[in-house]
């Protein structure tokens, strides 16, 4: 029997993760010890764990070197990578938005000829404002501190993930519009997906211990 390679996000998410496949009746005591280990294995249902950037989940997945990721779906969005979105985890729960200082708000209506956003998502906030509000823009890709690029000026409002909104608020940002709702997800190699009963499976045991 081949093993099954699961590919998850470092941090956070894999810790989630790690509950749902011990519910699932996986062994993930390895997974669990604090080490520098990236790859973790249940010998008796033959199941590979590897831990991997979260940006970097949709990659081993579609190229198949993971039979199946969990990411959140904000890393979906951004990376389109061709694979199977299967089951929505319901945890990690955020949504993805457009904020700024309360009176860009006006900004928002295509009354000024380009705005400018700052985010660390180009292609979700490209694709929200040209294809959805059909509205001029132009993207600054930021790494960090989006937040900042309103204030001093960078940038009309940023496209970013909001949980509880207090570092917005704290910075004098508020909210403007919601994009979409994000959660982490179960993603398939498509491959995958069609040759392996096992994936089936396991799809079925998670599913069933969400």
């Amino acid at each position: 029997m081949d093993y099954i390679t699961v590919a998850l996000a470092k941090g956070r998410l894999s810790e989630y993760a790690s509950n749902i496949f011990d519910k699932a009746g996986y062994d993930v005591s390895e997974l669990r010890e604090k080490s520098r280990k990236l790859i973790f294995c249940d010998e008796i249902n033959k199941v590979k764990f590897i831990l991997v950037k979260a940006t970097d989940v949709p990659c081993y997945v579609e190229y198949g070197a993971a039979d199946i990721g969990i990411v959140g779906k904000d890393t979906i969005l951004e990376e389109g990578r061709n694979l199977y979105e299967v089951l929505n985890l319901d945890f990690g729960n955020c949504k993805m938005s457009v904020c700024g200082p309360i009176d860009a708000k006006s900004k928002l209506d295509g009354s000024i000829s380009t705005l400018k956003i700052a985010t660390k998502y180009p292609n979700i906030a490209k694709d929200y404002f040209r294809n959805v509000k059909k509205q001029s823009c132009e993207i600054i890709k930021l790494n960090g501190s989006v937040e900042l690029a309103p204030i001093v000026g960078l940038s009309d409002v940023i496209v970013d993930i909001v949980e509880s909104g207090k570092t917005l608020e704290e910075n004098g940002l508020c909210v403007l519009e919601d994009i979409c709702t994000l959660s982490a997800r179960l993603i398939v190699n498509r491959v995958s997906m069609k040759m392996s009963k096992n994936i089936l499976d396991m799809i079925d045991r998670i599913k069933e211990n969400i």
